[in-house]
């Protein structure tokens, strides 16, 4: 029984409504707020029971309109600034239309799927600075990216073959990153089966860049205890405060104890692209870098990437054992050739067609252009730093060093207990009046209201509206009565 329309006429028309309403939703999203919460109606109708029986699909878009579309995240909107979160644009959600279309299966094949994939990695490792016999692999993001990189560093420097041995045929392997370094570090290693504690937090310093002479004392102390370091992480714009390690110090000490160069590029890494590519040079000498184009690169959800210097060792991380399944084998002609290329250098066997918005929006937009809005980020962080630091009120908490500004409200002589509930309820004031949203972190024990700016709709009065926005808020809490701190006292 097919499961296609029976009536292809009816499905043209809506589908075309679906699109003009999209474009709409996104050419008029400056007129809605950045974020509501989801009413208890809504969500209320949308706890339904399994729909064993078909409906129109008018009916069902129909559904959509009224009680999904109207109450997402938020990323798409100029004043969303939280977590570290792209805005997509009308090209990639296109290409995204067209890629569920084609439905490719993209593990190999030949195919222009795979082929599409293999430029635009090309484009990527030459705009990254890396050689063109490097290997790369489009995935979810950043963790998958991250996690692919530290599993070709296991291959290439363990000492023996873990996927043919195990990990107890050798001592105890460890990882080496700043105490800012993205909780996917600890994740991977729980995944890879060397337990969270094999990931060794080092200390940094005041801009809160990993110490590398704490690194090379602590990695020579777990040499003498017996464990084997395999790799160090450097960070290419912390998610607390875009922080950028010493990224040449790393190279130097990886080189001098022989381990891999693993870089968290997550967002940071796009800077390249930009008229700051100085703030991130050194990130090119990596054996490995993770980085997601759905943050910086402003492409839909989801698409990260992976580059692995040694080829090898990406293929030896994933690639096929001796004994691999015969229906997985490629043949040297038909559709079989070459059938799973990507699937040796990853996990996924069964993989989308992501590489499709990535290959429209760098031809549609151009790097250049691309590159221009990172720029203007930059160039919002630093404006939004300045506004900052000229208002009495207001406390610039940690160095901008690329797109992330954290700050906080001040008042007279308020304990910092105090301080940190004050801003928590700015913060919640900004997010459900719909003014804007920036995000959270603590930064020395202080919270700070925290503005990731990763958004190509984002203008330099957005900003000047958010630092009125706060002080307007602190002044009407302050005027409501004393602020009670939300600490719970010792016993």
């Amino acid at each position: 029984m097919s499961l296609d329309p029976p009536d292809w006429a009816a499905v043209r028309v809506l589908g075309r409504q679906m699109v003009d309403d999209m474009l709409d939703y996104q050419e008029t999203v400056r007129e809605r707020p950045p974020w509501r919460p989801v009413p208890a109606e809504v969500s209320a109708r949308l706890d339904e029971p399994v729909p064993l029986e078909g409906a129109p699909l008018a009916e069902i878009y129909e559904s959509f309109r009224r009680d999904v579309l109207p109450y997402p995240t938020g990323n798409i909107h100029p004043r969303f600034w939280g977590w570290v979160m792209g805005t997509g644009t009308p090209t990639g959600m296109l290409a995204e239309m067209l890629a569920a279309g084609m439905n490719a299966h993209v593990a190999g094949f030949d195919q222009t799927a795979s082929l599409i994939e293999k430029q635009v990695l090309k484009w990527l490792k030459s705009l990254m600075g890396f050689p063109d016999a490097s290997s790369g692999l489009l995935v979810s993001g950043g963790t998958a990216a991250n996690f692919n990189g530290l599993l070709a560093a296991r291959a290439a420097k363990a000492g023996w073959d873990i996927r043919e041995d195990g990990l107890h045929a050798g001592p105890p392997l460890t990882i080496y990153g700043s105490s800012e370094t993205h909780s996917w570090a600890w994740k991977a290693c729980d995944t890879m089966g060397l337990g969270s504690a094999a990931f060794r937090k080092v200390a940094v310093d005041s801009d809160y860049r990993i110490d590398l002479t704490a690194c090379r004392d602590m990695i020579l102390a777990d040499r003498r205890a017996g464990l084997r370091p395999i790799a160090i992480i450097g960070n290419v714009g912390t998610v607390n405060t875009g922080a950028i390690d010493e990224l040449h110090g790393i190279r130097a000490l990886s080189n001098e104890l022989e381990m891999w160069f693993h870089i968290d590029g997550a967002f940071g890494s796009l800077a390249a692209w930009s008229a700051s590519r100085d703030l991130v040079a050194g990130q090119e000498l990596a054996d490995s870098i993770a980085f997601d184009l759905h943050k910086w690169g402003y492409m839909p959800y989801e698409v990260g990437v992976v580059l692995t210097r040694d080829a090898g060792a990406q293929v030896a991380a994933f690639g096929p054992h001796a004994e691999s399944a015969a229906y997985l084998l490629s043949m040297k002609e038909g559709i079989s050739a070459d059938s799973t290329y990507f699937a040796d250098r990853g996990v996924q066997l069964s993989r989308g067609f992501r590489a499709l918005k990535v290959w429209m929006s760098m031809k549609e937009q151009g790097v250049a252009r691309i590159g221009a809005a990172i720029q203007a980020n930059i160039d919002q962080a630093r404006h939004l730093a300045a506004r900052i630091e000229r208002e009495p009120k207001l406390e610039l908490l940690a160095p901008v060093s690329l797109n992330i500004v954290c700050f906080r409200y001040v008042h007279g002589c308020m304990l910092n207990e105090h301080l940190n509930t004050l801003n928590q309820k700015i913060l919640t004031e900004l997010q459900v009046r719909g003014i804007a949203v920036p995000s959270q972190t603590s930064l020395g024990g202080r919270f700070a209201i925290r503005v990731c700016i990763t958004n190509h709709r984002s203008e330099l009065s957005d900003f000047d509206a958010l630092v009125e926005a706060v002080l307007a808020l602190g002044k009407e809490i302050l005027d409501r009565g004393p602020v009670a701190s939300n600490v719970k006292p010792q016993k």
